[in-house]
């Protein structure tokens, strides 16, 4: 097990080094220093070959001068998070890196299987799970979701053996709301709070540094959806749980050229007003990292484009993303050479100023 975590002096000096890239692709969040793009790990099939393409992917990445990298347990069945990490412990073995400079997250609450075992996903479940009294009847949602304290400090294991880190950055509750749908709000948020205070215990053991909820309706979508949850809620039962120093500290959700909710939906009380996701989060100190910056390639295939510089669609539709005040980090699950080798172009460029991201916006808008 690889021990540390991420550090602020470490994550400056791993974007200090990197004298070939504008030092405005990399911002001060929660006193680290993290790159304005980040390595998503979704998807692909959980076989040999995928795992090669995903560990040459991040360390590829991280050697361009991303620091951050994300994935969940249940991508690719587990095999995303090893792939992860034999990438980061390469990258440490050969001093590329060391672990302080890299931020990592990863995403519990699916069920799931294990890639390198040929087993049945419910076959594994039962035997994992059930005969072992981690899940219970009735744990498990309709939809594949468990939440239950017993199987996420499972899962967590899981997690911290097969990235080989003794300490993850940031932990997600995965599709939370999304995931347990047939529960009554008022049961659905006691549940999240018994999640919080275990993660507040794992902070002080060492073992995860932040926790988030990594979603895809519920912070987007309109108050009036059964799906939606106000981010103060969610701060409320943090500062319950953590007190003034929880670590609730970012969320992630959808957010490209067509599902721009987080910034256009204003849905979110704040001080008394309504206002966006992206606006929320900034409001409230939260990290954002946003899935699908590409639509999973749709985007590519459909021509649109932001008509932003000389650069390649991709690269346009990524400084889109990353430049829209409120986000961190787009997360892009690129994996051969060649989609790698040009998506990290958008590194060479500094992000749209603020009066550049407001004039495109205009023009888009006039557009349609």
């Amino acid at each position: 097990m690889i021990n540390g975590h991420a550090t602020p002096d470490r994550t400056k000096k791993f974007a200090e080094r990197h004298t070939e890239i504008p030092q405005q692709n990399y911002k001060n969040v929660h006193k680290l220093t993290l790159s304005n793009v980040g390595i998503g790990t979704y998807l692909g099939n959980p076989d040999v070959a995928t795992d090669k393409l995903v560990e040459d992917a991040v360390k590829k990445s991280v050697l361009g001068g991303i620091n951050v990298i994300d994935t969940a347990i249940n991508y690719r069945a587990q095999k995303a998070e090893r792939s992860v990490g034999n990438a980061i412990s390469q990258l440490i073995d050969n001093d590329d890196i060391s672990r302080e400079e890299i931020f990592v997250s990863t995403k519990n609450g699916y069920v799931t299987n294990d890639g390198d075992i040929k087993e049945d996903l419910m076959q594994y479940v039962m035997r994992e799970y059930g005969k072992t009294g981690i899940v219970k009847e009735g744990d498990i949602s309709p939809g594949y979701h468990c939440m239950t304290i017993p199987y996420l400090n499972d899962q967590l294991e899981r997690s911290l053996k097969n990235l080989g880190l003794a300490c993850i950055d940031l932990m997600y509750l995965h599709n939370s709301v999304e995931g347990q749908t047939h529960l009554p709000r008022e049961q659905f948020l006691k549940n999240l709070k018994d999640v919080f205070d275990f993660y507040e215990k794992k902070r002080k053991q060492g073992k995860i540094r932040f926790y988030g909820m990594a979603t895809w309706e519920c912070f987007r979508t309109t108050s009036e959806n059964p799906l939606f949850l106000q981010l103060s809620e969610v701060l409320d039962l943090a500062i319950q749980a953590g007190g003034k120093e929880h670590g609730f500290r970012f969320i992630q959700l959808p957010f490209n050229l067509m599902l721009d909710q987080a910034y256009i939906t204003k849905n979110h009380s704040v001080n008394g007003k309504t206002v966006s996701a992206l606006e929320a989060a900034q409001k409230f100190n939260l990290g954002v990292f946003t899935s699908v910056p590409l639509m999973q390639g749709k985007l590519l295939t459909i021509n649109a484009n932001p008509e932003i510089g000389n650069s390649s669609t991709s690269v346009q539709l990524l400084q889109f993303v990353r430049s829209t005040p409120g986000i961190t980090a787009p997360l892009i699950g690129h994996k051969s050479e060649s989609h790698v080798k040009e998506n990290m172009d958008v590194m060479k460029i500094p992000p749209l100023s603020e009066l550049e991201f407001n004039d495109l916006v205009k023009k888009m808008v006039n557009k349609n």
